[in-house]
């Protein structure tokens, strides 16, 4: 990022979060923000690191990914179902990555890979879809995904790498889970309320039992992070 394009980014920042508020005290409402959306602080949600598709080498999307004009109003969590091994370190993170990827454009016929982000069991965040990065970043002007039926030009979509079906997921992927989902609600006004599973709006499995039913403390952990 340019120098005039991170002071531009950081003005905006700085202004989002100096809005006008009215009353006062944890259920202050943020003025022209989006419905439900909550003022809690001034200060900016720290943005977490997140490898790039072009850190993990992701091969390019088969066409054009396309933006939807607007911006997500909630975010939806999935588990992989793939075996819970390691992936350790980035390497195996990356792996994984491309595992994804390889099943969404060559098994699923996609573009590219479908959800917007995806984290792996030692933590590790990536972007998946490509651009998401990018726009999350701006804040503005999502890209459109293919994760959730009907939700795909309206939610964020995180892939957790693992089964978890009868299991939890692993201590370091669920605090980066809610960094990640943290930084996504600051950036795009998105209500802590907002953040369902994959089961909420099709018939699946997805995210599996234990990470659904964690989905409540999840919410709670990213407000209190808001």
């Amino acid at each position: 990022m340019h120098a005039s394009e991170h002071s531009s980014l950081s003005r905006r920042r700085f202004l989002a979060s100096s809005a006008a508020v009215i009353g006062a005290g944890a259920g202050a409402v943020i003025i022209g923000a989006a419905p439900g959306a909550r003022a809690a602080s001034p200060a900016a949600v720290p943005e977490p690191n997140i490898f790039s598709t072009s850190a993990w080498s992701a091969r390019p999307p088969s066409s054009p990914v396309s933006l939807a004009g607007r911006n997500p109003n909630k975010i939806v969590v999935h588990h992989t179902a793939f075996p819970n091994t390691a992936d350790t370190g980035t390497s195996g993170s990356f792996a994984i990555a491309h595992e994804i990827q390889d099943l969404h454009m060559d098994t699923n016929g996609w573009i590219d890979t479908g959800n917007h982000f995806t984290i792996s069991r030692t933590g590790i965040i990536m972007e998946g879809r490509h651009r998401s990065l990018e726009r999350l970043l701006a804040g503005s002007d999502m890209v459109v995904g293919a994760h959730t039926v009907n939700q795909n030009t309206q939610s964020i979509g995180i892939e957790n790498n693992g089964t978890y079906i009868s299991v939890a997921p692993p201590a370091i992927l669920y605090a980066s889970l809610v960094s990640l989902c943290s930084y996504v609600c600051y950036q795009y006004g998105i209500a802590t309320s907002q953040i369902y599973g994959h089961r909420d709006f099709n018939d699946t499995e997805c995210p599996g039992d234990k990470l659904y039913a964690m989905l409540p403390q999840l919410r709670k952990d990213v407000a209190a992070r808001m």
